[in-house]
């Protein structure tokens, strides 16, 4: 597939795409200027009045056949998720098919949620009214995705709002931009009108212009903090949708599973290098068991190999970068000399970083306050129900968060007082269903993905009523 089709222009200075296990080049593709925004928003805005105009059968049969067309292709997929973001091959797979789902959960939304009947006679005064509303594209939408799950994300903002009737600006990362680049390919081989979605690849300032234009309907983002503060600075009125950060605790009660308990938290924080923001950060373990957990779950992550993503043998893929890893290990560090106790791991090659377990980490510490975006996970023994849940409930912010318990009542105890977007319950933190509404809570909470709910994000209602006059 020739990638460079989808370009606006000839890449004249190209961004490279690195291999982040060996920097090797895997593809370029254009850095893009602010000056090329007013281009961008005029593809932009043809293409909403395109989409717009699908009826929601052909927008629901684009959608599947994308989704059809992605699975013919998923060996390609799974390779280049590889290439350019790392991940092991298995985590891949695990995209590829998580991406067939998230569309063809996009093909179900555009034909089945269209609104409601209103019941005007309902009130006294509106007897002779009845109606309706429907639920109407929002018009343009930019949306700005990571390098973490590179093509799945990147099909949660795509598929919503093309089952909506939205065109939609797309700004990929541009440290792994092809895994979007060739799903809009799939999608407009599946029919879709080119000019629906717009790829817009570069740096910052062209961020900064497209969050910034007045036409744009609405921002979708997914990714850090920092930037999600500068989009909310630079928007103006237009709606957001954010989803960002999360440091995410796991309860281990004494009554749990150990040996599946063990196996599930070993799952939730090393998953994808730890770039994963429902991974598992901080295991919160009750006394009694705090020992046998800690052995079981140590000498589990000693044997998890770091290395080549291509390889079998291979449990965990390079971070993203050399300087990712070096951050990560930055941040190993600085809670060491503040006290922690380094169980296992804190071993750096180039951008690979090994599955790092502490212990005794203080609670002002970075690692144990912030996100940490890597294979890193700290250990936390409690001895009361109560105080695990003041412990989780720490962080200013916060998406998922998990408890391991043979005890129902705990169980919905917990559900009720965590604060948190989702609480797992006898699964790690980083569990997902791309049906499941998904987004933080306290500070940053915007909105939710999850294909209805981003749909009816991406949505308006527009109520027809009708005074019969009889």
């Amino acid at each position: 597939m020739n990638l460079s089709r989808l370009a606006l222009a000839v890449v004249e200075s190209p961004i490279d795409v690195l291999n982040p296990f060996d920097g090797s080049l895997v593809g370029s593709v254009e850095d893009m200027s602010a000056a090329q925004v007013p281009q961008l928003l005029e593809q932009g805005r043809s293409g909403a009045r395109v989409c717009a105009g699908l009826p929601r059968y052909r927008r629901a049969q684009i959608l599947e056949q994308a989704a059809l067309n992605v699975e013919r292709d998923a060996p390609a997929f799974a390779r280049l998720i590889v290439d350019e973001a790392g991940k092991t091959l298995k985590q891949a797979q695990k995209e590829v098919k998580r991406c067939v789902n998230t569309l063809k959960l996009s093909a179900e939304e555009a034909r089945r949620n269209a609104g409601e009947v209103v019941p005007f006679d309902a009130y006294e005064g509106s007897e002779s009214r009845q109606g309706w509303f429907s639920r109407e594209p929002l018009g343009l939408i930019v949306a700005i995705t990571p390098y973490n799950d590179p093509l799945n994300l990147v099909a949660h903002k795509l598929g919503p709002a093309i089952a909506g009737g939205n065109a939609v600006i797309l700004k990929p990362s541009e440290l792994a931009p092809l895994s979007a680049l060739k799903l809009v390919a799939c999608l407009v081989e599946a029919g879709l009108p080119p000019s629906v979605v717009t790829v817009a690849t570069g740096g910052a300032e062209l961020g900064k212009a497209l969050v910034a234009a007045r036409e744009v309907r609405m921002i979708s983002f997914t990714g850090g903090f920092v930037t999600g503060e500068q989009i909310a600075r630079g928007a103006g009125l237009k709606k957001l949708a954010m989803d960002l950060g999360g440091n995410a605790p796991v309860i281990v009660m004494g009554d749990c599973d150990l040996e599946a308990t063990v196996d599930s938290c070993l799952s939730g924080a090393f998953w994808a290098a730890g770039q994963n923001c429902i991974g598992t950060q901080r295991l919160l373990i009750q006394a009694s068991i705090y020992e046998a957990f800690r052995e079981r779950f140590v000498s589990l992550a000693q044997q998890l190999v770091t290395g080549d993503p291509l390889l079998a043998s291979s449990d965990i893929g390079p971070m993203i970068s050399v300087q990712a890893a070096q951050n990560a290990e930055q941040v190993v560090n600085e809670a060491l000399e503040q006290g922690a106790r380094l169980l296992c791991g804190h071993r750096r090659e180039a951008s690979c970083y090994a599955a790092t377990v502490l212990e005794n980490v203080d609670h002002a510490s970075r690692l144990w306050r912030n996100e940490v975006f890597a294979p890193v996970v700290v250990l936390e023994p409690f001895e009361t129900f109560d105080e695990a849940i003041e412990l989780a409930n720490e962080p200013e912010y916060s998406l998922h968060a998990g408890i391991f318990t043979s005890n129902l009542a705990t169980a919905m105890s917990a559900a009720r007082r965590i604060e948190a977007g989702g609480v797992m319950i006898n699964d790690s933190s980083d569990y997902r269903f791309d049906a499941m509404p998904f987004g933080g809570s306290k500070y940053g909470s915007m909105g939710r993905e999850g294909v209805r709910f981003a749909y009816e994000e991406m949505t308006q209602p527009k109520v027809v009523c009708l005074n019969t006059l009889g």
